[in-house]
């Protein structure tokens, strides 16, 4: 009996000791997650804000993402590294818990909605381009985000009535569904619905990866004789200098057949775009949202496996290390998007140092060009 007082005498400083180191390193990786979450959606949403060469379509709802990550790293986490400086308990009230519960849920939602309907969107823009410039404006980008803040609290708000019930889980040391098995389980239908909207957007970008395949191969050309209309000669027969004057804005009547997508220009100060430009421009930003809905499914994936165990499995025992990483994994998605937008986005890096050129250095002052 001495023996085994002595080993738990000697033991208990042990465990207290990896308790505190434990708990550090969650403060200072959460501490970490928040700060680059802050400081890189807030500078993103400033730089999309003042620039208005990126008030566009696909940074609207770049945008809507950088605030609700904003909103998230300053709202929640300061509450989960409450009650982890309290030894992994809740410091606050019951209706608190649900609260944060709430924003927490919401905005994980608010993520997986709108990356499924950026996904549309792109598909759209590469697959339908003359449709999507036509009808992708500030007021549908408005609509688009206020259905999927309407659908994301549609499926975060239940929950606070107790349809799913909103607990501090002392494992993950936050206040969030608790996951119960599956007889006993009323979670199951929030999770399948995630897993079903992440799923339908990878769906999306497959059959847009598609449609660009299918569209590499060249049509062969057709001999047709050149056309006169107007002093503009037009057609596979006609000269180069002919189609010039047409995009420089001299001819008149109708588009011709072969310059179809080429933007005529009203006055010489606007920029001319050929619809390739504009085509390898919507690839790359297609490519920017794709990675970061990709980057969602792999911080997310290990703690939804997770949560599918605890319902599908009675009493499944889940290690403690790994539900640790896969929750602060998911805390990660919330500074990942910067970091990738700025990757994967050149334009977005060659405005942000236009724009902020003392924080980032001097810069040689650049001539005006025009794309043609």
């Amino acid at each position: 009996m001495a023996n085994t007082s002595e080993l738990g005498e000697s033991s208990s400083p042990s465990f207290h000791n990896y308790a505190s180191a434990a708990s550090a390193v969650k403060l200072a990786s959460l501490g970490l997650i928040m700060g680059i979450s802050l400081l890189g959606n807030a500078s993103l949403s400033l730089l999309l804000i003042k620039d208005s060469s990126l008030h566009k379509a696909p940074y609207f709802f770049l945008l809507d993402l950088c605030l609700a990550d904003v909103v998230r790293s300053a709202v929640c986490f300061p509450f989960v590294m409450a009650s982890i400086s309290g030894g992994s308990a809740w410091p606050y009230s019951a209706l608190c818990c649900k609260l944060v519960a709430f924003m927490s849920v919401l905005f994980c939602f608010h993520v997986a909605f709108l990356l499924f309907c950026v996904s549309v969107t792109r598909y759209m823009a590469i697959a339908h381009h003359r449709f999507y410039y036509k009808r992708m404006n500030v007021c549908t980008c408005a609509a688009v985000i206020c259905m999927v803040w309407t659908l994301s609290v549609a499926m975060a708000f239940p929950p606070v009535f107790d349809v799913g019930t909103y607990k501090f889980i002392r494992e993950e040391e936050q206040c969030t569904f608790e996951h119960r098995y599956l007889k006993a389980n009323d979670t199951l239908g929030f999770m399948l619905m995630l897993a079903v909207i992440v799923g339908t957007t990878h769906v999306v970008y497959v059959k847009m990866l598609c449609f660009v395949y299918d569209h590499r191969k060249m049509k062969p050309a057709q001999l047709v004789p050149a056309i006169s209309q107007n002093w503009t000669f037009h057609g596979p027969g006609a000269t180069g200098q002919a189609a010039a004057n047409w995009i420089a804005g001299f001819g008149r009547g109708p588009t011709p057949p072969t310059l179809v997508g080429i933007r005529q220009a009203s006055h010489p100060g606007n920029r001319r775009l050929l619809v390739l430009d504009e085509f390898k421009m919507e690839k790359r930003i297609g490519k920017m949202y794709y990675i970061i809905t990709l980057t969602f499914l792999i911080l997310w994936a290990p703690y939804i496996s997770a949560c599918y165990l605890r319902i599908f499995v009675r009493g499944a025992p889940v290690p403690q290390l790994y539900l640790s990483a896969a929750v602060w994994m998911s805390f990660a998605q919330a500074g990942a998007n910067p970091i990738i937008s700025f990757l994967f986005n050149k334009e977005l890096r060659v405005r942000l140092r236009a724009c902020f050129p003392s924080c980032l250095g001097t810069q040689t002052p650049m001539e005006p060009y025009c794309v043609i």
